[in-house]
């Protein structure tokens, strides 16, 4: 019933069997227990929560949730904050922070600051947006403006986003209306919103629905948090349900309506093909005035992803002329322009806007193996090409398309043995890339491991993902093996 949002009959029938062997389970008395807060009925909430206690053991996050939530009752029973009480780490400071909100306390900003800026495991950025919120509901308008007066619309989230834009255009009502840091429901609801987030990243998308049925009934005015139940139906390839989902973004909420946009074109891509999809997505584009930054990045991506580099390429150039060197995200920006040309052929104008992108970013080991594999591919400074990949190797030793790429410059200076090391850690990392296969042929028939090598060559002819002018080569590499 939950899953299918039909939570107060759930609680009904739950009251209606209280005490029976039916309803003895953690999810019955967690609803009651949701139930009498949404009551505000704190001390029922108190009681149906210590008989969920006998649950706790059942499942690895049961214990955090019930103690939590049993943390949190006591702040909006006693106004206070409980003292002793247990650890959870990353969890605690969050929930610290939305109790101190709760309470008005002084402490409060400065745990808001602790909270997102406390980057070491995990992003906090989310948490910006109820910080933002914070201050809005306490008419600290000036503070909240300087505050995303320092966050870039390309490298933000989703509900981020959709914050900055409300202050910038002086929309301040829209954060209370759906949440306030005042209201326990809604604390309780971002709660289970976060637990959802941990049970959907770890792939229990059924579990992760549960609990954000259970955050919308307890705030069901924070409509964006639908996107999480979105990616989950996606995942599943549950496209009628996802569909259905994202009808609840309307266009006053620009980023929002653009994830739907997004999503639905992904989903045409999946169904139908990828022109279409295309189609689809810039014939809505061009219904929106004045586009957003992060909506022309996202366009540019769209016709990268579709090989369409010309188009892509003006996109880019588009956002490119509105930044500085000062600003990080140009070094990216550069990169995919530099990418896009060099796909399209203009490898002078690939290789300016990739140095360009390294000299912003000089320790970027993405960019600088994708401007070393291009030499490689033209032969061109090999020497220099090792050294740069030598170095983004040391940076990301894990990743495989830096792998592939050092053994494949290794292959060319015919250092054969540290070739095949690289390249078949490199397959074993991405056994279905194409060319990686391809790659891993060669040096095996450099090494005179030719049955070997034409079973790998065999492997590309297989795959979907392998180009037609690959194929075409592999054929030929079959039949005649690798020319000296």
């Amino acid at each position: 019933l939950v899953l299918e949002k039909k939570i107060s009959q759930a609680i009904n029938l739950i009251k209606q069997n209280i005490g029976k062997d039916n309803t003895n389970f953690f999810e019955a008395y967690l609803l009651l227990t949701l139930d009498s807060l949404k009551k505000n009925d704190f001390n029922q909430a108190k009681i149906y929560l210590s008989n969920t206690m006998k649950f706790a053991d059942q499942d690895r996050f049961n214990s955090v949730i019930l103690e939590s939530l049993n943390q949190y009752i006591f702040v909006f029973k006693e106004k206070k904050i409980l003292e002793n009480k247990k650890d959870f780490g990353n969890l605690s400071l969050i929930s610290e922070t939305f109790q101190s909100c709760y309470l008005n306390d002084s402490k409060t900003e400065t745990l808001f600051s602790n909270l997102i800026n406390n980057y070491d495991q995990i992003d906090y950025t989310r948490y910006i947006y109820f910080y933002l919120s914070y201050l809005i509901e306490n008419q600290k308008f000036e503070k909240a403006r300087k505050t995303v007066e320092n966050i870039e619309y390309l490298n933000s989230t989703l509900l981020l986003s959709q914050g900055k834009s409300w202050i910038e255009n002086n929309d301040l009502k829209k954060f209370n209306e759906i949440f306030s840091c005042k209201n326990h429901n809604d604390i309780i609801a971002e709660f289970l919103f976060l637990i959802s987030n941990l049970y959907s990243s770890q792939g229990y998308l059924e579990r992760s629905n549960f609990f954000l049925n259970l955050s919308k009934f307890l705030n069901p005015k924070f409509t964006f948090n639908i996107s999480l139940e979105i990616e989950n139906y996606y995942q599943n390839a549950d496209y009628k349900k996802v569909k259905k989902l994202l009808y609840n973004f309307r266009r006053e909420n620009i980023f929002y309506h653009w994830y739907r946009i997004k999503k639905e074109t992904q989903i045409i891509a999946k169904t139908e093909n990828k022109d279409t999809s295309l189609d689809y997505l810039v014939k809505e584009y061009k219904k929106i005035k004045n586009p957003n930054i992060k909506i022309l990045f996202d366009v540019a991506n769209f016709y990268k992803n579709s090989k369409k580099y010309n188009e892509a390429i003006n996109y880019y150039t588009r956002i490119i002329k509105t930044l500085n060197d000062d600003q990080k995200i140009k070094s990216d920006l550069l990169y995919r322009r530099g990418a896009s040309y060099e796909r399209a052929g203009e490898h002078e104008k690939s290789d300016k806007d990739l140095m360009h992108s390294l000299k912003i970013n000089p320790d970027d080991a993405y960019v600088l193996n994708y401007l070393s594999y291009s030499w490689l591919e033209r032969n061109y400074k090999i020497d220099k090409a090792i050294e740069m990949l030598e170095i983004a190797y040391e940076a990301e030793s894990n990743d495989p398309y830096i792998i592939d790429s050092l053994g494949w410059a290794y292959y060319l200076t015919k250092d054969y043995l540290k070739a095949e090391k690289l390249l078949k850690r490199a397959v074993e990392l991405m056994p279905d890339d194409p060319i990686v296969n391809d790659h891993y042929g060669d040096i095996l028939w450099k090494l005179n491991r030719k049955v070997q090598a034409r079973y790998f060559w065999r492997n590309v002819l297989q795959m979907e993902e392998a180009e037609k002018e690959l194929l075409n080569k592999i054929d030929i590499k079959i039949i005649e093996g690798l020319q000296s």
